[in-house]
């Protein structure tokens, strides 16, 4: 990769954060906010926020194509350059929307770039929290430069944190997990923020978390970011998350000691 790019885009990501996001941050009107589908809020910020990103990136690096969230919603069209060869960005304007909505945090700025398909690089930046974590491919993650390294270690179910993302989970599925849950040592219903839930993972704030829609810009910076750092990302199933993948249900953890501890509670 280019020596500069992943400053350049760190960058790239504080400014949009700082000049767009922030400041509508419970100053939004009501003609700002509205909902692409049932429960699922797009707001003037995630917008502006995806516009600048766009031309920024692109800017970057000259060729290159972007996926965003809200571009994919105008045209569903647009998420099948995820698997287009070359470089491709992944662009989460706003992750956390429904947070950002109600004046509450954590909310995201979130950036992935591909390279033939395979994660290079992947950028979060908790707004409110102002922490910036980064990963390249074979060169480890970073949260504000310090780099992070997984627990290593298994502690077993009932020493475990977690949470689980229930929303959409198939209704015999979430009955299950939600009556082995117990067994777990704390699990919470997460942070409705896919980009506060892997840096926590891999700074051990929270050993694992569960997730069943898998959109490719709400985890493709973090399941880098998390792998980097020595965990684990995997589908229920136990095979590897891929930008491209349709598949539903995801378990990151912190190693993968944990992967299988988690798994083999929740689904015996």
């Amino acid at each position: 990769m280019r020596d500069d790019l992943i400053d350049q885009v760190t960058d790239l990501v504080r400014e949009v954060a700082r000049t767009i996001v922030l400041p509508r941050w419970r100053h939004l009107g009501t003609s700002e906010v509205r909902e692409k589908s049932p429960g699922d809020l797009v707001t003037i910020a995630d917008q502006e926020s995806e516009r600048a990103l766009t031309a920024g990136l692109t800017a970057l690096l000259p060729g290159s194509t972007v996926v965003g969230e809200e571009a994919v919603a105008a045209d569903p069209a647009v998420l099948d350059r995820v698997g287009d060869g070359g470089a491709v960005w992944i662009v989460d304007p706003v992750d956390g929307t429904n947070n950002f909505a109600a004046g509450k945090s954590p909310f995201a700025v979130m950036v992935a770039l591909l390279r033939d398909g395979e994660p290079a690089a992947g950028w979060i930046l908790d707004v409110a929290g102002d922490r910036m974590t980064v990963a390249e491919a074979g060169s480890g993650a970073y949260l504000d430069g310090v780099r992070l390294k997984t627990r290593g270690d298994d502690p077993g179910a009932g020493a475990l944190t977690g949470s689980i993302s229930r929303n959409y989970f198939p209704d015999e599925l979430r009955t299950g997990i939600d009556e082995n849950a117990s067994r777990l040592g704390r699990v919470t219903g997460g942070h409705h923020c896919a980009g506060y839930e892997y840096p926590s993972v891999a700074t051990d704030e929270q050993q694992f978390a569960v997730f069943w829609r898998i959109l490719p810009w709400d985890h493709t910076p973090g399941a880098l970011i998390l792998r980097e750092a020595g965990g684990a990302v995997l589908h229920l199933d136990g095979s590897a998350y891929l930008p491209t993948d349709s598949q539903r249900g995801l378990l990151i953890a912190a190693n993968h000691d944990i992967w299988h501890t988690v798994r083999g509670t929740l689904l015996p």
